[in-house]
């Protein structure tokens, strides 16, 4: 039932709770269902009351003989092993879109944006506009960051009822940061066993490592303090901000170079898991099938490792050869990534017979398990002019505006 559902909820016809609905996956991700389709291979549910009434649809439908009392068998084989393949971080664009758009829903929800935090994330929405892996979500950032003033004034002197029009406004732009289907409320390369975990923080790092890989060596220091000062002003766990800010208030040095950044970057993640480790098992919280590691694990970069061994209570201790990590980082969260996205947009236009429907929707997915298919003519410009672009044209229309806007303020 929340907001974020309603397209969702409207596309299958979901008018009461709870409702049942049975198909193959990827039919759920780009058609609709409704009560007067003929044929459809998607089904209703009907009666699904009590679980042996379920269970024996179910069975009808397999034609099998399950009963409650069978062992119970985990979707293992469904959860995507991020830790020892390669291949699944290309569904993790997918994921940062989610992230992205879930950032920014939690950001307007939780009206978390004041005089003090409104400088930080237009800070952080720059670096998107020129560095998110997703063509999709610069375009959002940017049409965002050009209405930024009009959203949030400089002074933040706007009456009650002024804000909370602008606030709607806001929120119906949320919705096309990434494109007009994200959020979508489930997540694939990040998805955990169980509902609490991984999830929104596995996709936000996922996004921080690889805007580090894809800045220039110039950007490096800036681009360090805008994600602090996100992670302080906009996280909503107020223990995981402290404990990430003392470790940016660590850092005495200014980065230099794209390399140290990203760097440091890693090790601060893999400090991050090392504390949720002993966390974790202490209080019974991890995910059984996605625990936290040192990573990338020796599978993933065997060249990363000089030599490794482990302490008296049994921690992993490795001596990295970081002229090798930096090179898998740039691979793993840039090029891989980033390339992943375009072939998957190729491939999906060739695979449909509206391609001009497909582009204007620009959020259509093939399936449910592939990365998600932004607009790309959206966006033509190099990523880094266009970062320039929108700085210049959020200037020039703040001046369009603003008397637009006292004179719109004066008829109510």
């Amino acid at each position: 039932a929340s907001k974020v559902n309603v397209d969702l909820c409207s596309r299958f016809s979901v008018d009461h709770y709870p409702f049942l609905l049975w198909g193959p996956p990827p039919k759920f991700a780009n058609t609709k269902w409704d009560r007067k389709q003929e044929k459809s291979d998607i089904k209703l549910i009907d009666d699904g009351r009590t679980a042996e009434r379920l269970l024996m649809w179910i069975n009808k439908q397999l034609e099998s003989s399950f009963t409650l009392d069978d062992k119970k068998y985990e979707n293992e084989n469904m959860l995507p092993n991020s830790t020892s393949d390669p291949k699944q971080v290309v569904q993790a664009i997918y994921d940062v879109e989610e992230a992205t758009a879930h950032a920014l829903q939690i950001i307007l929800e939780h009206k978390m944006i004041k005089a003090d935090t409104r400088d930080s994330l237009i800070r952080f929405l720059q670096i998107l506009v020129a560095h998110h892996p997703s063509k999709r979500c610069r375009r959002g950032s940017a049409e965002l960051l050009i209405n930024f003033d009009d959203h949030w004034p400089s002074n933040l002197s706007l009456s009650s009822q002024d804000s909370s029009k602008l606030l709607e406004s806001v929120a119906a732009d949320n919705h096309k940061i990434c494109g007009k289907e994200v959020p979508r409320g489930y997540w694939i390369f990040c998805r955990g066993s169980k509902s609490e975990t991984r999830g929104f923080s596995c996709g936000l790092w996922v996004l921080l490592h690889s805007l580090t890989v894809q800045i220039g060596d110039g950007e490096s220091q800036s681009t360090f303090t805008s994600i602090c000062d996100f992670i302080h002003n906009f996280f909503i766990c107020e223990e995981c901000r402290k404990h990430f800010y003392d470790m940016c208030s660590s850092v005495s040095v200014p980065f230099k170079s794209a390399r140290d950044l990203s760097l440091w970057l890693w090790s601060t993640h893999n400090k991050v898991n090392e504390r949720l480790m002993k966390e974790e098992k202490d209080m019974g919280t991890g995910d059984p099938s996605f625990p936290k590691a040192i990573w990338p694990p020796k599978a993933l970069c065997p060249s990363c490792y000089r030599s490794s061994s482990r302490t008296s209570d049994g921690a992993l201790q490795v001596d990295w050869n970081e002229d090798e990590v930096f090179p898998f980082l740039v691979n793993y969260y840039g090029k891989t990534l980033v390339s992943s996205y375009k072939e998957t947009y190729m491939e999906s236009l060739q695979g449909r017979t509206q391609v001009g429907a497909a582009l204007a929707d620009d959020a259509s997915s093939s399936h449910a398990a592939r990365v998600p298919i932004g607009a790309a003519l959206g966006v033509a410009a190099a990523s880094c002019t266009f970062g320039a672009l929108a700085c210049f044209w959020r200037t020039q229309q703040k001046n369009r505006k603003y008397s637009y806007r006292l004179h719109s303020l004066k008829k109510i």
